[in-house]
């Protein structure tokens, strides 16, 4: 049987930006975003936007949260997202308005291919359509778009697409109804 051979990983045609790029970001995250320090969401937005990121108006950015590249971000109006949400994304992640990410909820773009010896990177970008709700402690997995009005509910994982006001339940998620907003 063929194995795993990590030695063997090649990471060299992913190049989300210059290590200068990445460096500084890193640290600007790690002082400003991904911290308890309460500081005002426009301050983070304004830091977000300075760093490439397209981030619409009266968005809510609580503490300790971590995004990978801002470059390969863009969020809509009125967006909220909550403590300790990770946005992992190696590739683009679009965020429409009125979405809501509670806590703890990873957004993941990237995994590894496990049929490969060399068990290579791959990316796929996530797109969340107006009015998504991604509940605590949800993972979303590379590629999955989830449709408009459509809610991941607390603690579930998808790898799937979201139909429009489905509400999604588990591991894997599986739709148990309807959204009906009054």
């Amino acid at each position: 049987m063929t194995k795993t051979d990590l030695s063997r990983f090649q990471n060299e045609d992913y190049k989300p930006g210059s290590v200068l790029k990445r460096m500084s970001w890193y640290l600007v995250n790690r002082l400003f975003l991904n911290t308890s320090i309460l500081y005002p969401a426009v301050f983070k937005v304004f830091i977000l936007r300075f760093f490439g990121a397209k981030i619409g108006t009266g968005i809510v950015l609580k503490p300790n949260i971590s995004i990978k590249y801002p470059w390969f971000l863009e969020i809509g109006n009125h967006v909220w997202i909550g403590e300790r949400v990770w946005i992992d994304n190696l590739s683009h992640v679009s965020i429409a308005d009125h979405c809501c990410l509670s806590q703890g909820a990873l957004l993941l773009t990237g995994n590894h291919d496990y049929k490969k010896t060399s068990f290579d990177l791959t990316t796929r970008e996530i797109h969340l359509e107006e009015g998504v709700w991604i509940g605590a402690k949800c993972v979303v997995g590379p590629g999955v778009r989830c449709r408009s009005h459509s809610v991941l509910s607390v603690g579930s994982f998808t790898s799937k697409d979201l139909d429009a006001y489905g509400i999604y339940q588990g591991n894997p998620a599986i739709k148990i109804r309807n959204r009906q907003i009054r």
